[in-house]
């Protein structure tokens, strides 16, 4: 089949998991400043780290598929695990928020997210098998440098939120911000599929 109905029913996903964790916000209960910080402001954080994932997520699942002209069945299961990977940040979210920051949440967070990144990876290794030797996903993706790096500072975050200080919060911020550095790392634009797409792009 064609990317088509794939491609819209994931946007269709990301959506409804970008709806439902702005729905998971608190209302303050006072009408100043102050409540929304005390209410909400840690929500807000979280809730903004959470949706600039889902938005690089969301922009690198497009241009990948750029490349991708037919799916088969493994490629829709993996898409589906990548989803369903997704589908649980709204949880792992609100989760840490509600906690602020204690150290079981924030692993569970973590863990959220690596596994989301190994379901993006597999999807990618999916389309590159169906694609052949000549896949241009694999010439777009390359080494993957930025992919690796993003799975080893998921798995740096987890490890200091579960030995360093385990009293404290020391690991627990250290853990997010190997999160934060993630999305620095990703919201930079990649070119590397542009590049490709422009290659192989014909008429219509």
């Amino acid at each position: 089949m064609r990317t088509n109905r794939l491609e819209a029913f994931s946007d269709g996903v990301l959506a409804i998991i970008i709806t439902i964790m702005v729905l998971e916000l608190r209302v303050p209960e006072g009408h100043d400043l102050s409540d929304l910080v005390h209410t909400t402001g840690v929500g807000l954080l979280t809730y903004l780290l959470s949706f600039v994932y889902m938005g690089i997520y969301w922009n690198n699942h497009h241009h990948m598929f750029h490349l991708v002209q037919r799916v088969s069945g493994g490629v829709l299961w993996a898409n589906l695990a990548l989803l369903f990977c997704l589908s649980l940040v709204p949880f792992t979210t609100t989760w840490v928020s509600e906690s602020r920051f204690e150290q079981t949440p924030v692993v569970i967070y973590g863990l959220n997210l690596l596994s989301a990144a190994v379901a993006y990876v597999v999807l990618q290794r999916v389309i590159i098998r169906q694609q052949g030797p000549e896949s241009p996903l694999r010439q777009a993706v390359g080494t993957d440098r930025k992919g690796k790096i993003s799975l080893a500072l998921d798995v740096a975050g987890i490890l200091s939120a579960l030995t360093i200080d385990r009293s404290g919060h020391v690991g627990v911020w250290i853990a997010m911000a190997c999160f934060v550095a993630i999305v620095i790392t990703w919201i930079v634009p990649d070119r590397r599929i542009d590049r490709v797409v422009r290659q192989y792009e014909t008429p219509g």
